[in-house]
């Protein structure tokens, strides 16, 4: 049986995007999980862990992004935070408002814009001892664009949308 060219064509087309297509499928899920249908206004993975896990601590003094353990927790708000070590979660403790992230781990200039994105624990900012977060490095630096200006508009926009769900709103 002899094809056409073009009929090859398709069903090359057609195995590519079924290889495509089971690549996706198979591929492992990150650890953390974004929930666009949550109304919470804190952004949890599934097993309620806040900030990806990073250490909320480290931001205030390390100024940087730190993997926490599941050794060093502690629980504020309904959120399980991780630590790097038993002191910083014993600082966190001591003053969790002081540690605890802008916007409940939620993009800072999503929240600006009247959304709910998943906030990047590596890309964030800290503004007068408070930690904000942002969901790539291109919102970053549109949001570094004018700092007071749109931390004004997320504190204007966040108590009408922190109880919506992110799909609601975006």
């Amino acid at each position: 049986m002899t094809m056409s060219v073009s009929a090859l064509l398709r069903r090359a087309a057609l195995v590519g995007l079924t290889l495509a297509g089971l690549a996706i499928v198979a591929a492992p899920m990150p650890s953390h999980a974004f929930d666009p249908a949550s109304t919470a206004a804190i952004n949890l993975d599934k097993d309620a862990v806040i900030l990806h896990g990073y250490d909320a601590v480290a931001y205030q003094t390390q100024n940087k992004a730190v993997k926490g353990m599941a050794d060093y927790t502690a629980t504020h708000k309904g959120a399980t935070y991780r630590f790097v070590s038993a002191a910083n979660r014993d600082l966190f403790k001591a003053n969790p408002a002081k540690y605890e992230p802008a916007y409940g781990g939620f993009c800072a200039m999503g929240v600006a814009l009247e959304k709910k994105l998943d906030g990047d624990p590596e890309l964030f900012r800290l503004v007068d001892g408070k930690l904000y977060l942002n969901v790539n490095a291109d919102v970053q630096k549109v949001w570094s664009g004018d700092i007071p200006g749109n931390i004004a508009k997320a504190e204007t926009n966040w108590p009408e949308i922190k109880a919506k769900a992110p799909k609601d709103l975006n």
